[in-house]
């Protein structure tokens, strides 16, 4: 049975490469734990009150990626998990916001940041956390 990481990112990206998806790893990690402390601090009724409010569980999920999901951006610990529940969440808020009439750019809602960490997600979930990660300290490990 072959490694799906393997399979995913067949050879490391270079050392400047991976300096590179460091700091956006870092970057995007901690404006997202950032966003979702708030939220992580009542994972289930971040929402309550506002028009639409989402059930309870999406607000959870919601919650748990955005801080969870950061946390693992950062230390490229299961990173293609991570970013997957990043952008799956971020998927939402610009549906939310778009869908809303809110602008690309623009003062109040604008799905402007949702979008660019989705792409972010996106990026890492191709890409691969770079060499300076957990994830490839434990490909190593198992190699």
């Amino acid at each position: 049975m072959s490694d799906w990481k393997n399979t995913l990112w067949p050879e490391a990206p270079g050392a400047r490469a991976s300096v590179g998806l460091l700091l956006l790893r870092a970057y995007a990690g901690a404006a997202l734990m950032s966003h979702g402390w708030g939220k992580i601090q009542s994972p289930t009724g971040w929402m309550n009150g506002r028009p639409g409010a989402a059930p309870a569980a999406l607000q959870a999920l919601a919650a748990v990626a955005e801080f969870f999901g950061g946390l693992g951006l950062i230390v490229g610990l299961l990173t293609p998990v991570a970013a997957f529940g990043v952008a799956c969440t971020m998927a939402v808020a610009v549906f939310k916001h778009a869908s809303k009439g809110d602008p690309f750019v623009g003062r109040g809602g604008s799905y402007e940041p949702a979008l660019g960490y989705m792409v972010t997600a996106a990026l890492l979930m191709l890409a691969g956390p770079g060499r300076y990660a957990l994830d490839a300290v434990w490909r190593k490990q198992r190699a």
